[in-house]
């Protein structure tokens, strides 16, 4: 028969393990986070829409405003064709202000700013906002995550 004490001994080896296993899992998914967004911010910089729609899940809603909904990743991605048709992309500032992991679930929330200059001339402009997206795990992206849900709020001052 096992002594009490020896129990209570392994029940909490048991429990420190776990809550030290799981801030380790966290860590690593930080990581594997910071590093999707810059990959992403990159395509958006290369125009590189294989990559842009690998990152993005088939079921993502993306609200870019208001009245601007796309639902599904062909819609996203035809508008994303659109606005890398007409302008390049720079991204000036992306400061993540708050990242919530639960597992194969992570939503991050980045105040951003993104340069685009007009490819057929013009002059350039910045557009500045919060934005809150959700990621989840999906196997078919390069990253091993993927876009869900995202919203975009504009700055106002």
């Amino acid at each position: 028969m096992l002594n009490p004490k020896t129990i209570v001994l392994a029940a909490l080896l048991a429990l420190i393990a776990f809550s030290c296993q799981t801030e380790v899992d966290e860590d690593i998914i930080r990581h594997q986070i910071l590093d999707n967004g810059e990959t992403i911010r990159q395509a958006f910089a290369d125009g590189d829409l294989a990559m842009i729609r690998s990152v993005h899940h088939p079921d993502v809603i993306k609200a870019l405003g208001y009245q601007d909904i796309q639902k599904g990743r062909e819609e996203v991605m035809q508008g994303i064709e659109g606005t890398l048709g007409a302008f390049t992309l720079e991204f000036v500032e992306n400061e993540v202000e708050n990242l919530l992991i639960q597992q194969d679930l992570v939503i991050e929330q980045t105040k951003f700013s993104i340069r685009g200059t007009p490819k057929d001339g013009g002059d350039s402009f910045v557009f500045s906002g919060r934005t809150m997206v959700t990621y989840v795990r999906y196997a078919d992206s390069p990253t091993g995550w993927a876009t869900i849900r995202e919203i975009i709020q504009p700055a106002t001052d």
